[in-house]
């Protein structure tokens, strides 16, 4: 079948498949169910500061979202956070800045003065053990948490590890395979012996926030400039498009029969719909002048069991991104990040950034909050129709970006085998 292509959902995953697709000399028709595209790639305006409202940075790894935008005329827009630390809340109520010297938690340098203040000398000696053990223990974890915790102890795992991938992924860290925390880190485990020197080896010359970009302008202009893309070249994408009795080849649309191979890029098409994790951001525009100093760096992720405090991290925004701190009139930018759909969460933020912050945050000008919700693994949709999207590609926009281009040149290559 070298037709029309149906993409089903307008999000980031359904917007790249469907340039790449079109790219590709198939005719392609976008169907969005809501009256936007760009699913958790969105902006806001609070307190006159406009900001990414979904996600606002991207993992650098394999260069897939630079390169993306780079294709959409954005490459030069592609900026780096400023050089500033994160620091981590820990659960006996005290900060402390994390390792410089880590990826995703695990310290390159076990008993650098940063890890022993972190975790204490008892867990970062425990880490440091870890050079002893032949590099085959652990390297058949499924999950990244049962890796450090074989080679670097439970602690690691607890008070380094699992706060980062909580804010990063949503998740805990006996959640998230190995493969998708830190692509690479198991092969160079068995390469260069340790945990402790593969991460060192992946940190040589990378500068604190290198893991890390954003857009100048906010992630957002990725959809915009999609979408201008995609007018250019001719696709169609429908908005307030409902679908139903999707086949692979063809399905309903707002009454309307269309045939075409079908391309799922939302979730609950085509299989029942398994809820996913919900996540609400609640952003803070708060008149402080002490804030000038960034005291917490980037910002703070918190530590399970952190009595006092329910967010599970708050960026600084306007501290981590120096084009908004060019913009912002003197204001400051906090976002803070809640499990599930929280009704009160600007209420909770005030409390919880003046705990996360250890100073009070003077006068909120606006506030604002969103819930967003992680869509649930999932593997492909049914009859084998191929799948785009967070539920296969896991959480990050690198991966949900890399997926998305894979599944789209693996379909243009089926139609060329067929044509053969």
């Amino acid at each position: 079948m070298t037709g029309r292509v149906l993409v089903v959902g307008g999000g980031i995953a359904g917007l790249v498949a469907a340039r790449r697709l079109v790219l590709g000399g198939r005719e392609v028709v976008v169907l969005e169910s809501s009256d936007r595209v760009g699913g958790q790639l969105a902006r806001h305006s609070v307190g006159g500061i406009d900001l990414d409202a979904g996600a606002e940075s991207f993992a650098t790894r394999g260069g897939t979202v630079a390169a993306l935008a780079t294709r959409l005329g954005l490459g030069d827009e592609i900026v780096a956070p400023a050089a500033l630390p994160a620091w981590l809340y820990r659960a006996d109520g005290t900060a402390k800045p994390l390792p410089a010297t880590s990826v995703l938690g695990i310290p390159g340098i076990s008993l650098a003065p940063d890890v022993v203040d972190a975790i204490g000398l008892r867990a970062a000696m425990r880490a440091q053990l870890e050079l002893l053990l032949p590099s085959v223990v652990g390297a058949k974890a499924a999950t990244i948490g049962e890796l450090v915790r074989r080679r670097m102890g439970s602690a690691v795992v607890d008070q380094l590890v699992a706060p980062i991938v909580r804010g990063v992924h949503s998740m805990s860290p006996d959640e998230l395979s190995v493969e998708r925390a830190v692509p690479g880190l198991r092969s160079a485990l068995l390469r260069d012996g340790s945990l402790t020197h593969a991460v060192r080896g992946m940190r040589k010359n990378a500068p604190a926030g290198s893991q890390v970009s954003g857009i100048r302008g906010g992630l957002a202009r990725l959809i915009d400039a999609l979408m201008s893309d995609l007018e250019r070249f001719g696709v169609e994408v429908r908005m307030n498009t409902e679908v139903s009795d999707v086949t692979p080849e063809g399905l309903n649309a707002n009454g309307e029969s269309l045939s075409g191979q079908v391309l799922v890029a939302a979730p609950g098409v085509a299989a029942d719909r398994t809820p996913g994790r919900k996540i609400t951001l609640a952003t803070l525009v708060v008149d402080e002048p002490e804030l000038d100093a960034a005291p917490r760096g980037t910002g703070v992720l918190v530590a399970e069991g952190a009595s006092g405090v329910t967010a599970r991290a708050l960026t600084h925004v306007t501290a981590k991104w120096p084009w908004l701190d060019e913009t912002r009139g003197g204001l400051h930018a906090l976002r803070l990040s809640y499990d599930g759909d929280r009704p009160d969460a600007i209420e909770r933020a005030r409390d919880d950034a003046v705990a996360l912050l250890g100073m009070p945050i003077g006068r909120i000008v606006d506030a604002a909050s969103i819930t967003w919700e992680r869509a649930a693994p999932r593997s492909h949709a049914v009859d084998g129709m191929r799948y785009v999207g967070e539920a296969g590609a896991g959480t990050g926009l690198a991966s949900v970006v890399a997926q998305a281009e894979a599944q789209a040149e693996s379909l243009l290559d089926a139609d060329s085998e067929r044509e053969r």
